[in-house]
């Protein structure tokens, strides 16, 4: 009877972090695709004042934040042309712990900046849409999957 029961504490001890470092890469990879990709572009009604201030919304209810985020980037490409950029990412960033890429193709997107002067939870951003190389934040070393985008080139 002991031996069962030190095998589940064992498996227990050793694979419950794995298990919970799993959900947490895939929540991670799901929110990028949610929050960083809009293909093809979304309109928003007039009452938003611009596509960013309807996109921050959604950003902001999905993250369930009261804050307005400072920068948000969002890329107007497919998921099968985002998803294959971290396949091999040589990289390692120690600022974030995991492994990064620069793409080597631009790719349109559109920069959400809070505009300045505003309060705190008084949310308005400006808009640019531009084409850009991409600093990816990736899952892991090989066929990895972006979970963020940390900077652009």
């Amino acid at each position: 009877m002991a031996l069962p029961v030190t095998q589940l504490l064992f498996l227990q001890l050793v694979l419950a972090p794995t298990w919970v470092e799993n959900i947490e890469l895939q929540v991670a990879i799901e929110n990028f695709r949610t929050l960083h990709i809009d293909y093809p572009r979304a309109n928003y009604a007039k009452g938003f004042h611009g596509y960013c201030n309807g996109l921050m919304a959604y950003v902001r209810g999905r993250q369930q934040t009261w804050h307005c985020p400072k920068v948000h980037y969002v890329l107007h490409a497919p998921w099968k042309a985002i998803g294959k950029l971290c396949k091999y990412s040589e990289s390692f960033c120690e600022n974030y712990n995991e492994y990064c890429t620069l793409t080597q193709d631009s790719f349109p997107l559109t920069i959400c900046k809070l505009h300045k002067g505003d309060t705190p939870t008084s949310c308005h951003y400006n808009g640019t849409l531009t084409n850009q190389r991409l600093y990816l934040l990736c899952s892991q070393q090989y066929d990895a999957e972006p979970m963020d985008i940390i900077g652009l080139y």
